[in-house]
């Protein structure tokens, strides 16, 4: 603690020097501090000063020591050569951005060169669309001189066989017979019209024995048929009209055969012949089986398979309507599509019934057993148990309640009378057609009956069997009315039966009913489809429908008409020379015969295909490559011809030759005035317009006050 106390005091405490000591060597480090301030402050400051107020000798007045420009800088030798650099660089800059600029002008002008080049291609291709137009016409101009100065083709001299009795040997057997060996062609040429002579029955021994009301309806209908001549020299087809006969008046077969054999123009052999034997409620009548028919052809209901001659005898349906047409209105409708009864199914077979109606075997058993001769047996044992099964309502008798009607052997006979057949087909969707067992029978009029009831009611036929040839077979698609199934498939035949949708048997139907009006339903019906089948087996257009002037009915035009919109637009379209050049007429007499022609040819060669057996095709007085539309008031719509269009589409689907090639529009109307301007007011500025044709569909007139459009074309009323 002591000398604690004597630091503080100084020390050792002697006079007090070490505090002194220190006093003074704190004082000269501080002087000596500021000293070394003060010099290396202002001393820099005033040596700055000195310097530069120092002159250059080379140029006085001027300090050495100041801040330079570029210029003086550069006359340092270590910088001088960046500033050479720079400069280079910079010259440099100048030349790329001046070849830039120089790009860029050059840019501007390529791109509009392009664009001048773009104008030129289109206006070339413009240029180009109106010479090919110049030259197509040009080309169809040239055609139509050279047509005008070549002759005119005309029709081949008639050609007739110098002997009526060629004596050409017959075939060896009687089945043989066909077109190309029975039938004499000079007797039909193409342009000849197929003139048909008929043989009055009354005539001849066979005729008094025909059923009275079939010979009626023949007659009848041979009165207007439009094929029919009187003169018998230039006939093409002799027709012989038969039918049922009554059995106690029936003649023998020799009887029969020395009666047509005696024919004034039989000719030794009977060719070019045609038999009609239409039966009406006989279905076992077949008593030209054992008459020698020569080169003959024969068109009835029942076939056995060594009578029927392929391609040259005729596959018919009975005539029921004989004398009056079939009421329409009790027809059914086409819909609902399913009806009470899935199928049904009546008639009775003697000789196959057996034990088969005693007790029915399971399907198990009837599999495993060997199949029957003519399924029958097979055939009733399903349909039972499909009825048993109660799976879905069917209708099936195997045993007729009343006496069931004469039938052939091995054929399922009719049962009760034609009113209640009828009724039972009316509430089934289905009709089954069991063919006869007889495996010779080709058809049978029993079969054709049957098929005939079930087309006219609506119940689709279900023909079990594809042994017998449908009513001409060769010319309809009976696939698309008719299911044909092979017997044995009777086991699956309820299941096909369920699995054709809606539309499918709507679509069956429509087309049942479209065969039963056109070819069945009456004797007209019938006997011009018997013709129109020779006809075209023998490759004969049929003759045009004969032309009747309509009566035009006066009208006044009002004010004109507004463009469609729809129309007014046509863009790019180029409408050729419409305007500047008359309508261009097609040529009728050129297509008429050729179209026909090409259409049997193709059709018959491919048979059988969609042959429609009119009687006669119709020939439209509107040209046959102009387009010809069919309206209801409320617009048009293509009937043939194309699809319709304007512009390009009436070339591209019409068939227009050339551009001033037109059209016309034919609209029908009943009593619908304000919506037949309405639609006729839309036809205004539509392209290729030759002119409107409106057939007024109705006994009164139009109103006198009715102010017809005026759109630019004729309208004839």
């Amino acid at each position: 603690m002591s000398g604690y106390t004597m630091l503080r005091n100084g020390g050792l405490g002697n006079g007090g020097q070490p505090w002194m000591l220190r006093w003074s060597s704190r004082i000269r480090l501080s002087w000596l501090s500021f000293t070394l301030f003060i010099i290396l402050v202002f001393f820099p400051l005033i040596a700055h000063y000195y310097l530069t107020t120092i002159d250059d000798a080379n140029n006085p007045g001027k300090p050495i020591f100041v801040p330079r420009t570029g210029n003086e800088l550069c006359e340092v030798k270590h910088v001088q050569d960046l500033c050479r650099i720079r400069e280079s660089v910079s010259e440099e800059l100048l030349q790329l951005e001046a070849k830039r600029q120089e790009l860029n002008s050059e840019i501007a002008k390529l791109n509009l060169k392009i664009e001048a080049c773009k104008k030129s291609i289109e206006n070339a291709k413009q240029d180009l669309l109106q010479l090919k137009n110049v030259i197509s016409q040009t080309e169809h101009s040239y055609k139509e001189l050279m047509a005008q100065n070549q002759p005119k083709l005309s029709l081949p001299i008639r050609l007739l066989p110098d002997k009526d009795d060629v004596n050409l040997p017959l075939p060896k057997s009687k089945r043989n017979c066909r077109l190309h060996n029975c039938f004499d062609y000079s007797r039909c040429p193409l342009t000849s019209g197929f003139p048909v002579f008929v043989y009055n029955s009354d005539q001849y021994p066979f005729g008094n024995l025909i059923d009275p009301l079939i010979k009626q309806a023949l007659e009848a209908s041979v009165r207007t048929n439009v094929y029919v001549t009187e003169n018998a020299n230039i006939a093409c087809i002799y027709v012989v009209l038969l039918g049922e006969m009554q059995e106690p008046l029936m003649p023998k077969p020799t009887e029969l055969e020395q009666q047509l054999h005696s024919l004034p123009y039989w000719r030794t052999d009977g060719h070019n012949h045609l038999i009609i034997n239409l039966s009406r409620k006989s279905e076992t009548q077949n008593y030209l089986y054992n008459v020698s028919t020569g080169r003959a052809m024969i068109a009835q209901s029942t076939f056995y398979d060594s009578q029927y001659r392929p391609g040259f005898d005729i596959v018919v349906s009975p005539l029921v309507h004989a004398m009056s047409e079939p009421n329409f209105l009790e027809i059914p409708a086409q819909v609902p599509v399913k009806r009470k009864y899935l199928f049904s199914f009546q008639g009775e077979k003697i000789e196959s019934l057996r034990s088969s109606l005693q007790e029915a075997r399971s399907f198990e058993e009837e599999m495993e057993g060997n199949a029957p001769a003519d399924y029958d047996d097979r055939i009733i044992t399903t349909l039972k148990a499909v009825q048993d099964s109660k799976l879905d309502f069917v209708m099936v008798e195997f045993t007729c309640k009343n006496q069931p009607k004469a039938s052939l052997p091995t054929e399922w006979a009719l049962c009760g009378g034609r009113e209640d057949r009828i009724e039972l087909l009316k509430q089934s969707t289905f009709a089954l057609i069991i063919t006869p067992g007889d495996s010779q029978l080709v058809i049978s009029a029993g079969s054709a009956m049957r098929l005939f009831e079930a087309l006219e009611v609506g119940a689709i036929p279900v023909l079990l069997g594809e042994q017998i040839h449908l009513p001409y077979h060769d010319m309809i698609r009976w696939n698309e009315a008719v299911l044909i199934i092979p017997k044995p498939r009777i086991t699956e035949v309820h299941f096909l039966l369920r699995s054709i949708s809606d539309n499918d048997l709507l679509a069956m139907r429509r087309q049942g009913r479209f065969l039963w009006e056109t070819y069945f339903s009456t004797s007209d019906t019938v006997f011009n489809t018997i013709l129109a089948t020779v006809r075209t087996r023998i490759q004969i257009p049929a003759a045009p429908i004969r032309e009747e002037p309509a009566v035009e009915i006066p009208h006044r035009s009002g004010k004109a008409a507004g463009t469609d919109p729809n129309m007014a637009d046509n863009g790019d379209l180029d409408l050729g020379p419409v305007e500047t050049e008359p309508p261009y007429a097609s040529p009728k007499y050129l297509r008429n015969f050729t179209l026909t022609a090409t259409d049997i040819y193709r059709n018959w060669n491919s048979a059988p295909g969609p042959f429609h057996l009119f009687p006669h095709t119709p020939f439209d007085p509107v040209l046959p490559s102009e387009a010809k539309f069919l309206g209801s008031g409320t617009g048009f719509r293509p009937i043939g011809g194309g699809a319709g269009g304007s512009g390009k589409e009436f070339q591209a689907a019409l068939g227009g030759n050339v551009p001033r090639e037109q059209f016309t529009v034919v609209m029908l109307t009943y009593e619908r005035e304000e919506v037949l301007m309405n639609s006729l007011e839309r036809l205004n500025g539509l392209p290729y317009l030759n002119k409107v044709v409106v057939v007024w569909n109705s006994p009164k007139l139009p109103s006198e006050d009715l102010l017809w459009p005026d759109i630019g074309v004729p309208i004839v009323v």
